[in-house]
């Protein structure tokens, strides 16, 4: 009996669920270029390369380990360029009378393969991801048995459960989190050693050139490609990133400065994602690396929070708020999004910075996503969908089940709280204590109103006003509103008009942008 393995884009992990137990011989391993999936939205060309390179240095591993493996490339003749077309003609070519694969990560995948069995009238086996360390219905209980879901109680859990900086039953050091020490500013001191980059080899070439060709209007640059595209090289940024980077990134995860887009960071999530790195593992040498002197406590349990705490959580609440969780607009923002978000062309220093390096470099970190083109998008009142399909599109680390909840919940508080009990809305002094891109601005941070004032300052008011209905009981945000009530008439009215001139001269972006 032929068994027919799919494995997805994002699933390029030899300890992949769908082949243990699978005998070689009686296995064909498919993989698949789909045009489908290129371009459901139009995907940043970093991410095709990435995605494509990494399948085919995937496919060449697996064939040398013995595996039969059937590659599907973007161009071959009779390729239909989606899932079920191509799943279907290998069945038909390799007589196939078994389908074993792991579950999709995306809604859109996984409705897919749920229609296998019936398309295809032949066994269809869809495995659980165990790659992840909390399973859906794991997380289903947990969230069913209880009223507020809040990611540092999921969290505590997840350090009992993987033992990860614990002390018998109690956390290392004595705290659950350290974020109160990870909240530095940048430092005219800093001096963040360099993120390795990984040239193109021959076959990195071919889909660069394929990318070029194919999808030469998408958005982004290929000339600063460096993201690893094999488990080696993953594997070596993990080594460089423990011995040079992870020893700050806790106190200035949060930071950000002009010019420098990677500072500490371990930009690891590309191959987290891909699956050419283990999570669990990552952790367990940040970890290590704390129980050998390496690093300080505040830079492990921060690091290890981003995996085994958010990324799991957001992970578990993408499924558990699905299909809802895609049309949600809690704010009824309509809001069409800005075109300089394509172009990178506004005279706010912040948000130009964060959207070239997006453009360069298909990655901006967490805090320049979250609190400078997130809360740019939810105080303007963007349409959810409009900033959810541009965060899809533009980072290499993007998947709908990891992107959608930081964008809908995080930074737009679509769900109307369910992921973030508060909206991470914030005025410019913010950004100027976390960055220093104000310094350089053509807007003054220091003024609150008129033209030359940071727009920030009056948008952020202008948010809390038109939805203090919502937000007055709120009890994380309720004080702002007892400063707006002190404040004199004439400064309250100052602010809101200068918010509506900025708002009526802000250009939308031109249609078609992010999907065909």
């Amino acid at each position: 009996m032929t068994t027919l393995v799919p494995i997805l884009g994002d699933q390029l992990s030899r300890n992949i669920a769908s082949l243990a137990g699978c005998e070689k011989a009686s296995t064909t391993i498919l993989m698949m270029e789909l045009w489908d999936e290129a371009t459901y939205v139009r995907h940043h060309k970093q991410k095709l390369v990435l995605v494509f390179s990494a399948m085919r240095h995937f496919a060449a591993a697996l064939e040398d380990d013995g595996w039969s493996v059937d590659y599907i490339r973007l161009d071959d003749d009779g390729n239909t360029g989606s899932f079920t077309g191509e799943v279907k003609r290998a069945i038909s070519r390799h007589q196939a009378e078994r389908i074993r694969v792991v579950e999709a990560g995306e809604w859109r995948v996984a409705e897919m393969m749920s229609a296998w069995k019936e398309t295809f009238q032949i066994r269809v086996d869809i495995l659980p991801d165990d790659r992840f360390l909390c399973t859906k219905e794991e997380f289903y209980t947990w969230a069913q048995s209880r009223d507020r879901l809040l990611m540092e109680n999921f969290y505590r859990e997840m350090r009992r459960r993987t033992g990860l900086l614990m002390d018998g039953g109690e956390p290392e050091g004595g705290q659950w989190n350290y974020d109160k020490e990870n909240r530095a500013g940048p430092d005219m001191f800093m001096a963040p050693p360099p993120v390795p980059g990984f040239p193109p080899d021959k076959v990195t070439r071919e889909v660069v050139a394929l990318v070029e060709r194919r999808f030469g209007d998408h958005f982004g640059s290929l000339d600063r490609f460096r993201w690893p595209v094999t488990a080696k090289q993953a594997a070596k940024a993990l080594d460089k990133f423990i011995a040079e980077r992870l020893p700050e990134f806790g106190t200035y995860q949060d930071a950000m400065a002009h010019g420098q887009d990677d500072l500490f960071h371990a930009l690891l999530s590309t191959s987290i994602n891909l699956g050419l790195l283990d999570p669990l593992e990552v952790c367990r040498r940040a970890e290590r690396a704390y129980r050998e002197r390496k690093v300080p406590l505040n830079a492990a349990e921060g690091f290890i929070r981003q995996i085994i705490g958010w990324r799991e959580y957001i992970r578990g609440m993408y499924w558990f708020e699905m299909p809802e969780l895609r049309e949600a607009n809690a704010l009824n923002a309509q809001r069409p999004l800005p075109e300089f978000y394509w172009t990178g062309e506004t005279d706010m220093r912040c948000l130009a910075d964060c959207i070239r390096s997006t453009r360069e470099n298909a990655h901006a970190h967490h805090i320049q996503r979250l609190m400078v083109l997130g809360n740019f998008a939810l105080i303007t009142g963007v349409h959810p969908q409009e900033l959810q399909d541009w965060f899809l599109v533009v980072y290499a680390d993007a998947y709908e089940w990891v992107e959608l909840p930081n964008v809908s919940g995080m930074a737009l508080w679509a769900d109307q709280g369910r992921l973030a009990s508060k909206p991470y809305a914030a005025s410019g002094n913010y950004i100027n204590r976390m960055s220093d891109y104000c310094s350089g601005c053509r807007y003054d941070v220091g003024k609150k109103t008129g033209d030359d004032a940071c727009p920030f300052n009056s948008l952020y008011w202008h948010f809390l006003v038109r939805h203090r209905k919502l937000f007055e009981g709120n009890m994380r945000i309720n004080r702002v509103y007892g400063t707006w009530d002190k404040m004199d008439q004439s400064k309250r009215e100052a602010y809101l008009e200068s918010a509506e001139t900025f708002l009526a001269n802000l250009p939308p972006a031109t249609s078609g942008r992010a999907r065909n």
